[in-house]
């Protein structure tokens, strides 16, 4: 019986508690990370609930969208990838790429529901293909929160009397899709089903989102590191905005960015749907409707694996 409870507690690797709010660094603090979780996409029910029979049904139209409708938007990106991934196998050797590591980083926040999570799914499945092709590790990733109005956090905080500067007051919720050691190439994007629950979009702490990311990729043995970022939108948690200055969540996704720019192994790139991402990443695009982001993500990625010096 303790071996089980044990395994349960490994797959949501939770946080210790911190006794005050916890800061780290550039005046961001987090209140508590007590309620937070990291997770495999395939064990979502063990942190939303087993999803209802509307739920179910509106999950499987989803998926058979995206395993059959988009055959037309799939070729299309598909072709656009083998033309780049010939570009840049005349920019770099073989072994550089395969010393290339990639986080594909997914906002799942709530205005990503619907046509923009399934075209952001779709085309992760497309850039991982691409990836693998050219030898480079690629692991799939998404960020949302684990509830509205700031979950099991925001209740400690109104039990504790509401001190004041509280900083992020929210659970994360952090999802690993595709791990590499999982990432062969031709899954049918299976693992990515978890991606289209109707239940799972939510608030975005991108900041966060990207330091976890981020302390992946630096964990993986290759020394060329690229993430990816794809939202539509700035990042928003009304229990965290609403308790403390507007611009919070803002201030430290500028600041954790402008830190990452420091590191030479690392390329971040991002593109917005429908938002301008340039305001916030240097290398950044930006598509108006969702149908154009598996392309522009395959042109986002030819320039990060391209744009290194020569070693």
């Amino acid at each position: 019986m303790a071996g089980v409870i044990e395994q349960i507690r490994s797959w949501f690797q939770r946080h210790d508690v911190a006794a005050e709010p916890e800061a780290v660094g550039d005046g961001y603090r987090v209140y508590t990370r007590e309620f937070d979780v990291e997770i495999d996409g395939k064990r979502l029910d063990d942190v939303l609930g087993p999803l209802s029979p509307i739920a179910t049904a509106a999950l499987d139209e989803a998926w058979s969208a995206f395993s059959g409708a988009l055959l037309g938007w799939r070729t299309k990106v598909h072709l656009v990838a083998l033309e780049a991934a010939a570009r840049v196998r005349t920019l770099e050797p073989e072994d550089a790429l395969k010393d290339t590591a990639v986080a594909i980083l997914v906002d799942q926040s709530g205005s990503m529901r619907g046509q923009s999570m399934l075209l952001a799914a779709a085309a992760a499945d497309v850039a991982r293909d691409f990836l693998v092709h050219l030898g480079a590790g690629v692991e799939i990733l998404g960020f949302t929160t684990v509830a509205w109005k700031g979950g099991r956090a925001r209740q400690k905080w109104l039990r504790k009397g509401r001190p004041a500067n509280p900083g992020r007051l929210c659970d994360l919720l952090h999802i690993v899709y595709d791990e590499p050691r999982n990432v062969t190439g031709g899954t049918g994007g299976w693992s990515l089903r978890p991606m289209l629950r109707p239940d799972l979009p939510k608030e975005n702490v991108d900041g966060e989102a990207i330091q976890w990311a981020v302390g992946r990729l630096r964990a993986r043995p290759q020394t060329r590191k690229v993430l990816l970022v794809v939202s539509d939108g700035a990042p928003v948690d009304d229990s965290t905005l609403l308790s403390n200055t507007p611009d919070y969540l803002v201030r430290h996704l500028k600041s954790v960015i402008a830190d990452l720019a420091n590191d030479p192994g690392l390329h971040v790139a991002a593109v917005g749907i429908g938002f301008d991402v340039d305001r916030y990443y240097q290398t950044a695009a930006t598509v108006e409707t969702p149908d154009d982001l598996g392309v522009v993500m395959i042109g986002l990625l030819e320039k990060a694996l391209s744009g290194w010096p020569a070693s």
